[in-house]
């Protein structure tokens, strides 16, 4: 647990750095970086048929599988440069759309603050700085029988497709809280969180995914008011071609993926979507920066 818990509080602007061991669990080393392209060409992305696009190389560790992982610019940044050590990260937040100042109404200005390197909407008669944040969504891998629990959207978007069910965290509580708190509203199912399996970024919509592995505390379920349907997939059942949404597609792969060959793992890792495509476009995106322990 304590392994996945540092790597799940990091955030995905992070830099290479060593983390510190902790008893008798032996930590190593993670890095991340770029490689300039060689070409103009190397700008256009490429579809491959892994689930991670990255070139991965891997130090065992007692505790920790460390990840270093290299890759060309990322779709999200396509000009962007790093140094060997770290990444260089480009925000995709667009703060021209806050026109007015939350706090007294007056028309914002947009310029860079003094001590800043991005844009901000300023009001222009109180001098109030508008700062923007990802929202959090949470949500439960709920396993039972050897099955995985599926609810079946009735609201938009994605109406009618499958997910996890998962939503965005409240004010005053926890991931976990969160998490068992939507699990409820969606399936009518009361859980216990067994551990953390996935924190999935995407910048391009301001969004963080935490989804927990989670157990049916009796086996009930039932469709909430958001849902049409609630059921148990088996592995091999699972309705990829019917998922609501990317971070949908690429946390059940990994699970899957992880279900093969043991047990689930904890997994971080950034999905870039390909900008202009729409959340029906589950497919276009890449899965970056992905590490797991």
């Amino acid at each position: 647990m304590l392994k996945a818990i540092q790597i799940l509080g990091s955030s995905s602007g992070f830099v290479s750095h060593r983390l510190k061991p902790h008893g008798n669990c032996g930590l190593s080393f993670v890095s991340i970086s770029t490689k300039p392209s060689s070409s103009s060409s190397s700008r256009t992305p490429t579809t491959k048929n892994s689930l991670l696009s990255p070139t991965l190389s891997v130090r065992k560790g007692p505790c920790l599988r460390a990840f270093r992982v290299s890759l060309t610019r990322c779709e999200s940044n396509p000009d962007g440069t790093s140094s060997p050590s770290s990444v260089a990260f480009q925000s995709n937040g667009n703060t021209r759309k806050i026109k007015f100042c939350q706090l007294c109404g007056g028309p914002t200005k947009h310029e860079i603050p003094d001590g800043e390197e991005k844009m901000r909407a300023i009001c222009t008669l109180c001098g109030k700085i508008s700062y923007e944040n990802p929202k959090m969504v949470v949500g439960c891998l709920i396993e039972h029988d050897n099955k995985i629990l599926l609810c079946k959207r009735k609201i938009q978007p994605s109406y009618g497709l499958w997910t996890l069910p998962a939503g965005y965290m409240e004010i005053g509580e926890s991931a976990a809280e969160g998490a068992i708190r939507e699990t409820w509203e969606e399936a009518s199912a009361e859980v216990e969180v067994l551990s953390p399996f996935a924190q999935l970024d995407i910048p391009l919509i301001g969004q963080t995914y935490i989804i927990f592995l989670a157990k049916l505390k009796r086996p009930h379920f039932a469709p909430g008011p958001e849902s049409s349907e609630c059921r148990l997939f088996s592995l091999d059942d699972i309705p990829f071609d019917s998922l609501a949404f990317s971070s949908m597609l690429v946390t059940l792969k990994l699970y899957t993926e992880d279900r093969k060959v043991g047990r689930p793992k904890f997994h971080y890792g950034t999905i870039n979507k390909r900008p202009g495509t729409s959340p029906s476009e589950i497919r276009a995106y890449t899965l970056d920066y992905h590490m797991l322990s």
